[in-house]
């Protein structure tokens, strides 16, 4: 029984932590920039979500980035209601190793010169 009651212990403790996924799969080495017009907001644990729609050379499409938690958005002064859709952003992005569409958010530009 009391193997049992360690297995169960060691299994809820490492589920959790293994649930969580790095981001390993950006090049923070290489940012690009992406403007496009706010199609998704979402400021919610465990990571902020944004998907744009982008009309660039590869065609209109909408891309999904992904952005730090939302503690240390909050401590870097990010707010729920500093975007919204419909809203134009121009974002630097960490972009995928893979080249896929999509990246880690570094910074926002509204167009009318804010940043965060």
């Amino acid at each position: 029984m009391t193997k049992t009651i360690l297995i169960a212990i060691l299994l809820s403790v490492a589920l959790p932590a293994a649930a969580h996924h790095s981001a390993a799969q950006f090049d923070f080495q290489k940012p690009v920039t992406v403007a496009g017009t706010i199609k998704e907001f979402r400021m919610a644990n465990p990571h902020m979500r944004l998907v744009l729609a982008v009309d660039d050379a590869r065609g209109a499409r909408e891309i999904e980035f992904e952005g730090h938690s939302l503690n240390n958005l909050y401590r870097r002064g990010w707010r729920k209601d500093m975007v919204k859709v419909g809203d134009s952003l121009t974002i630097s992005i960490a972009p995928r190793k893979d080249g896929g569409d999509g990246g880690y958010v570094l910074s926002v530009k509204t167009p009318e010169g804010k940043e965060f």
